[in-house]
């Protein structure tokens, strides 16, 4: 006998994901050659923009996993845009993956009202398309070789 539960709980979302990954690394011999090395760990990854008083101006934050950049957020204070500020930050985290945590793809998601023609004039190419997510509007998962 067991009950549902539905309830934010930190410590078995830990769990949940440790037994998730024992089960992934057991069924793939990918990920098993992975398990014990640096790449098998999400390692963060932040970019940071600060005006001229220190204030945030921009910023991406995404994280690397085996040979991958995930990018997570990518957000610039609308004073900022159309400067080139997003473009730095993208190229400082695609550089900080490729040539320090040895990365070789990019990957990320975002609305087609936000930034898809953005990342496209930046190499990236749309793999996903979900219409209606959520309703009215369309998400992209984009990825990007880093070389």
């Amino acid at each position: 006998m067991f009950r549902i539960e539905a309830e934010v709980d930190k410590e078995r979302h830990a769990l949940l994901r440790s037994r998730l990954r024992d089960t992934n690394t057991a069924a793939s011999p990918v990920l098993a050659a992975l398990r014990g090395t640096p790449a098998e760990r999400e390692v963060p990854l932040h970019v940071w923009a600060v005006d001229e008083a220190g204030n945030l101006a921009g910023g991406l934050v995404g994280h690397t996993w085996t040979t991958w950049l995930h990018v997570d957020l990518l957000w610039v204070d609308a004073r900022h845009r159309g400067r080139g500020m997003g473009s730095r930050l993208l190229a400082r985290a695609e550089r900080t993956a490729r040539h320090e945590r040895r990365c070789r793809g990019a990957r990320l998601e975002t609305w087609d009202f936000q930034a898809p023609e953005f990342y496209r004039r930046h190499g990236y190419k749309v793999v996903c398309a979900i219409p209606d997510y959520p309703p009215g509007i369309t998400e992209y998962t984009l990825i990007k070789p880093l070389g």
